[in-house]
């Protein structure tokens, strides 16, 4: 048996249940049957009593006696109840579903251990569904027991727990043939490891739980040590085999921008980035940075600032945008900080007419084209820059990695990179999905913003709400009222939409209201939005398609309706719609009364802190690292044990771990390193074929 034996042939499967795993499960080898770990465990070796028990996620035992079973009926739903005591007291038992078997067959004033997860409602404490064994038949039990993910596909063909625990001992049983170490002996003493071998079988089998924290710990410090070491060598080859055009040159054109057309005093935290940047392009390799800064903390001016020093070294630069409200907006922005000067500055959409895209397409290629800022129709292979220098990438995990790929390709030396997201990505992911990055970030706003005061009201207060509306327009500010448009419910929420915009245009008849939505074709969203931006509308009815992007100073309040419907990210990138002129914003989050425990954890986020990292670390407790990543990125690395969200911890010691190892050996040719060298070629390398692309 090797790691590659397919599963057919472990003792106990055979063709038929292999392809049924297969198809169920995913696992098609020996070795996925190895890393087909536990989801918990059973621990007969202790017996509690009553009045040891406390809340917890675990499978427990007790010694006692079970009394009064009696059937209970509650409406049309009957349930089956019993007490169960022992020397310190009793709780209930409880089956949901039963039979009249199951009823005859509870031994009933015998000693018995019951085992089972722990209920608490009210401070009174149960068990669903207990597991019943009389004390005369109780075998002595004191290994941990592993549950394995299961399905009733799989449990109906007889494919239950008990299969796949006698398939994983037989395994296990190869272990020293199969698990070779793949760590060397500095690294084993420095963290006190527990062998690989000893890892894998006290994963499935072990001992106690102490030997399971051992294994656990160690397999997923080695699942994340291997995939730094994989960002760590691309980062090192990036640093001196990639190359890059050297930009030397802070000339005339970044000069005369920052001394006579800057409209603010930049922030330290934007000079600080600017800095990391300038020392990236003096360099004869290809910047490769990530530039994180939470809505509305000023990294457009800082791509554009970047765009100049490319101009001064002889070099265009273009920066690609998600969506063409978000390219436009860039355009806009742009254009306007460069109108007195003389810098060319053209946009390029899916909607850009024939004859002007024939015009980008000449003055890109002689040259006469400095700036070209657009959408996914940049990356048409008709689209030939004459020297690419810089690419700025804005929401970058919006766009498809191969996708990006085509952009390097527009020039023979590859253009430095910046990457822009106006999501704060939590800590964690960053630290492991870019970690083959360097990371700048603006933490902090422009002088004279004042915090978005954020508040939850339900639907009994939308007069009062309403009239807080009106209170500010008549102060000459400008609100937003924005509804949810879900794919799955579009005809629904779509009819919401414009019931909404009915009750508003009610309201506030003696007001101008405009409407913008996805429907819409692109130059009546651009109508209906030069039509507030000019502030001729004083209130604008929207769907998210104002969530990335559009910027109205004037815009002073922030109404969601519905706003459970939404996720943390998606009202954080709303709530950065206002605040963004010298005037006091206000984001109110309207919400039915019935609100599920995800969605008041969003709300009282969202009203506690405008801090986008913090935010987006509780978006990942609540939806995953995957969501977060989006579905472009979120296949990038199937990690077996490790968790993104717990773990930090480990991915913080591995990745300085790895740091200090590729310092002192970058090409890990030392004797004691080679271990490590060698499993990465053979079971890691090639895995983050895209890791070089951001």
């Amino acid at each position: 048996m090797t790691l590659d034996t397919p599963i057919e042939y472990v003792k106990g499967i055979g063709p038929e249940r292999a392809k049924l795993i297969k198809n169920v499960l995913g696992l098609s080898t020996v070795e996925d049957l190895l890393n087909f770990y536990p989801i918990r465990y059973l621990d007969k070796s202790k017996v509690y009593t009553v009045s040891q028990l406390q809340e917890s996620n675990l499978d427990i035992q007790l010694k006692g006696k079970i009394t009064q079973v009696q059937e209970i009926q509650t409406g049309k739903t009957k349930r089956l109840s019993a007490k169960f005591n022992d020397h310190t007291g009793s709780m209930d038992l409880v089956w949901f579903q039963y039979s009249k078997w199951l009823k005859e067959q509870i031994p009933v004033n015998r000693e018995v251990y019951i085992f089972g997860k722990i209920n608490v409602f009210n401070r009174q404490f149960s068990m669903p569904h207990p597991e019943i064994e009389a004390e005369e038949n109780k075998e002595s039990d004191t290994r941990l027991k592993p549950i394995y993910p299961s399905s009733e596909k799989l449990t109906k063909r007889g494919l239950g727990q008990k299969f796949f625990q006698n398939i994983l001992r037989n395994v296990c049983k190869e272990i020293p043939n199969l698990i070779e170490e793949n760590f060397p002996e500095y690294l084993m003493k420095t963290f006190g490891f527990i062998s690989r071998q000893h890892a894998f079988l006290n994963v499935h089998f072990p001992k106690d739980m102490e030997y399971f924290e051992k294994a656990d710990y160690r397999l997923k410090f080695e699942e994340s040590f291997f995939f730094q070491l994989g960002y760590g060598l691309k980062k090192l080859h990036h640093k001196t085999q990639s190359y890059g055009n050297p930009f030397p040159i802070i000339g005339d054109h970044f000069n005369n921008f920052y001394e006579n057309h800057l409209p603010f005093d930049l922030t330290n935290a934007q000079k600080k980035v600017l800095r990391e940047i300038r020392m990236d392009m003096k360099k004869p390799i290809q910047m490769n940075r990530l530039l994180q800064g939470d809505v509305g903390s000023g990294k457009t001016m800082v791509g554009l600032l970047t765009m100049l020093i490319a101009m001064d070294n002889g070099f265009q630069s273009c920066m690609m945008a998600p969506t063409e409200i978000l390219a436009q907006q860039h355009y806009n922005g742009i254009k306007e900080l460069l109108r007195e000067t003389d810098i060319n500055v053209r946009l390029l959409t899916g909607s850009t007419k024939a004859s002007e895209r024939k015009i980008i397409h000449e003055e890109l290629e002689n040259g006469m084209l400095s700036i070209l800022v657009g959408t996914h129709a940049v990356l048409e292979d008709k689209v030939k820059f004459k020297s690419l220098g810089l690419a700025i990438i804005d929401e970058q995990h919006r766009f498809g990695v191969a996708q990006r790929a085509k952009l390097w390709a527009k020039n023979k030396i590859p253009p430095h990179i910046l990457v822009m997201t106006a999501t704060p990505i939590p800590r964690t992911l960053a630290m492991s999905f870019y970690s083959d990055l360097d990371v700048s970030v603006i933490d902090e706003m422009p002088v004279g913003r004042k915090p978005i005061i954020t508040a939850h009201r339900r639907e009994k207060d939308r007069l009062y709400v309403y009239n807080f509306c009106k209170d500010e327009i008549k102060k000459g500010r400008q609100v937003y009222f924005v509804y949810p448009l879900i794919e799955e419910s579009e005809t629904l929420d779509y009819k919401n939409l414009m019931e909404g915009l009915e009750h508003v245009m009610d309201f506030f008849s003696e007001y101008n209201v405009t409407m913008l939505h996805g429907k819409m074709k692109p130059d009546e969203k651009d109508t209906a939005m030069n039509y507030f931006a000019s502030g001729k509308a004083e209130i604008m009815v929207a769907t998210t398609v104002i969530e990335v992007g559009v910027n109205v100073p004037n815009a002073s309040v922030m109404v969601i309706e519905s706003a459970e419907r939404f996720g943390l990210s998606q009202l954080h990138q709303l709530r950065g719609r206002v605040g963004r002129g010298a005037e006091q914003s206000y984001c109110i989050l309207m919400t039915s009364d019935k609100l599920s425990k995800e969605s008041r954890t969003r709300v009282r986020t969202m009203t506690e802190t405008n801090d986008g990292f913090k935010i987006s670390e509780v978006d990942m407790q609540l939806r995953g690292p995957g969501d977060i990543l989006g579905t472009q990125q979120s296949g990038v690395v199937d990690f077996k044990r490790l968790d993104l969200i717990n773990d930090s911890a480990i991915i913080k010691t591995t990745k300085n771990t790895v740091e200090k190892i590729l310092e002192a050996d970058p090409m890990l040719t030392r004797p004691d390193n080679l271990i490590i060298k060698n499993y990465y070629l053979r079971y890691y390398k090639g895995k983050n074929k895209w890791s070089k692309i951001s």
